[in-house]
């Protein structure tokens, strides 16, 4: 299932990516989103540390999550995130469910939009299980969306000045 999501913020790339690079930023965002725990790894990477691969390794809640995802993921899931960025604008994004029959794949890029910068998720969902899958693929799609909703909003407020 394919999965797009789109993030506006008033503030040039530079700004932005600074902020995406940011351990501290991500833990912010970690803890908007409630999760149990999170290990968040930044470090620089590529031709003259141009790039940065991010590791995101969290501990999520399954509460209200409907019985048929449960019986999957139990009371918690472990997703790992990893992001490595090539440049400011362009990266790849990829998230594991270890020992889950689910993953996402795909890009990240940050496009200069005049004096704004839109953020610019797209994944390919995958949760290999015979029959439920598509529905699986669609309660993912939204709890990485309502996600990302959290994490503009910590973006937002972190881009104004507070951090």
């Amino acid at each position: 299932m394919r999965f797009q999501h789109t993030s506006s913020y008033d503030a040039p790339v530079d700004a932005v990516f600074a902020m995406l690079t940011d351990a501290r930023w991500r833990e912010k965002v970690a803890e908007a989103r409630g999760v149990v725990s999170s290990d968040v790894t930044v470090t620089p990477e590529g031709p003259e540390s141009s790039g940065y691969r991010i590791v995101i390794d969290q501990v999520q809640d399954t509460a209200g999550l409907p019985a048929i995802a449960k019986k999957i993921t139990g009371d918690t899931t472990r997703a790992v995130v990893t992001e490595v960025w090539t440049s400011p604008t362009a990266g790849t994004i990829e998230i594991l469910v270890p020992g889950k029959p689910t993953k996402a794949t795909g890009t990240v890029s940050l496009v200069s939009d005049g004096a704004s910068t839109r953020h610019v998720t797209d994944l390919e969902l995958t949760v290999k299980v015979p029959l439920i899958g598509g529905r699986l693929e669609q309660l993912m799609a939204d709890d990485i969306g309502k996600g990302l909703e959290v994490e503009q909003a910590v973006g937002v407020a972190w881009l104004e000045g507070n951090h």
